[in-house]
C-alpha cells in the first residue's frame, strides 16, 4: 500500500473516524493521507522501498522525520533481529515526534522506541526483529498512535507497550505475529494502559491480536478486524492476565469478550 492524496471530503472523513476514537495531539499529522486497509477485501500491497539505508547508530528524532520510504536497517551494533531485551533501536522518538514513510528492513534491532506521545505514519516492518515498536511514556495523557504501515515475521510481540497511557491501532496490517499489541505483563513499574485497534487486517498464523492486564485497569477495544486464513479461529482476539511488577511470566486468566477489559463483539470481527 502506497501513501497518496485524497480529496478534502475523504480527509475529513479519515480524521474525523480518529477522532471518534479519542486520538489527540500528536496522533494526526498533517500530510499524505493513506487508503483505507483491506477496504475491497483483499490485504494491500506493501510498498516498493525507495533505497536502502543502513543504521550503525540510533536515529534520535524530534519534531517530524520523513523516511521517504527508504529500507533503513541495522549495522555494526544495530546489526542483530534476535530476541535479545537489551538491543538498541534503529529509531528513538522523543515526546511528541512523528516517523513517517519508513521501511525497516532486515535486521531490525529492536526497532522504534517511543519516549512519550508519538505517531508512527506508514511505517512497515518486513521482519520484526525482537519487537517493532514500544512505547515508554509515564505520563497518563500519553497517546501513541500508529496510522498505516504493517509488520511481517514477529515471533513474539508486534508493539510493546510498556508505558502509560492510549496506544492507537489504525489502518494496519499484520501476517505471521505472536501478539499484535502485549500490554507489559510484568514490568517493574505498572500502569493502567488503553488500547484501540480499529480497521487491521490479521493474517494467520498468529497467537492473539492483544494482550492485557485486567489486574492494573487495562482496557483494549477491537472494532473492524479483518481476520484472514483462520479458518478454525485458532488466533485468540483478546487475552486477558494478571500481570506483576516483579519479573515473573504472567498468568493468563482468560480469553474473548468481557465488557470490561476486552471490549469487542462477534460483529466486529469478520473472517476471510
Amino acid at each position: 500500500m502506497t501513501s497518496h492524496k485524497r480529496k478534502t471530503g475523504r480527509r475529513r472523513a479519515v480524521i474525523g473516524g480518529l477522532s471518534a476514537l479519542a486520538v489527540t495531539g500528536a496522533a494526526v499529522v498533517a500530510g499524505t493521507l493513506l487508503a483505507p486497509a483491506g477496504a475491497a477485501g483483499a490485504v494491500p500491497a506493501w510498498p516498493q522501498a525507495k533505497g536502502d539505508k543502513p543504521v550503525a547508530a540510533t536515529i534520535e528524532v524530534s519534531g517530524t522525520y520523513d523516511g521517504k520510504l527508504q529500507r533503513f536497517h541495522g549495522t555494526g551494533d544495530l546489526g542483530s533481529d534476535g530476541q535479545s531485551e537489551s538491543q538498541k533501536p534503529v529509531f528513538v522518538l522523543k515526546d511528541g515526534a512523528v516517523l513517517k514513510n519508513v521501511v525497516i528492513g532486515t535486521p531490525a534491532a529492536d526497532g522504534v522506541h517511543c519516549l512519550g506521545s508519538c505517531t508512527l505514519q506508514n511505517v512497515w516492518w518486513e521482519n520484526v526483529g525482537e519487537d517493532a515498536a514500544t512505547f515508554k511514556g509515564t505520563s497518563p495523557s500519553a497517546v501513541y498512535a500508529v496510522y498505516g504501515g504493517g509488520a511481517k515475521s514477529a515471533s513474539d510481540k508486534v508493539f510493546q507497550f510498556n508505558g502509560a497511557g492510549k496506544l492507537v491501532v489504525t489502518k494496519f496490517q499484520v501476517s505471521d505475529f505472536g501478539k499484535l499489541v502485549r500490554s507489559c505483563g510484568n514490568c517493574k513499574k505498572q500502569y493502567k494502559r488503553t488500547i484501540l485497534i480499529n480497521d487491521v487486517d490479521v493474517t494467520a498464523p498468529g497467537k492473539s491480536i492483544v494482550g492485557v492486564n485486567a489486574n492494573y485497569g487495562d482496557t483494549a477495544t477491537l472494532r473492524n478486524i479483518r481476520i484472514h486464513g483462520d479458518a478454525r479461529k485458532k488466533l485468540k482476539p483478546c487475552t486477558r492476565f494478571t500481570g506483576n511488577d516483579t519479573g515473573k511470566e504472567p498468568r493468563e486468566i482468560g480469553t474473548g469478550p468481557d465488557g470490561t477489559t476486552c471490549r469487542y463483539s462477534a460483529g466486529d470481527l469478520s473472517y476471510r
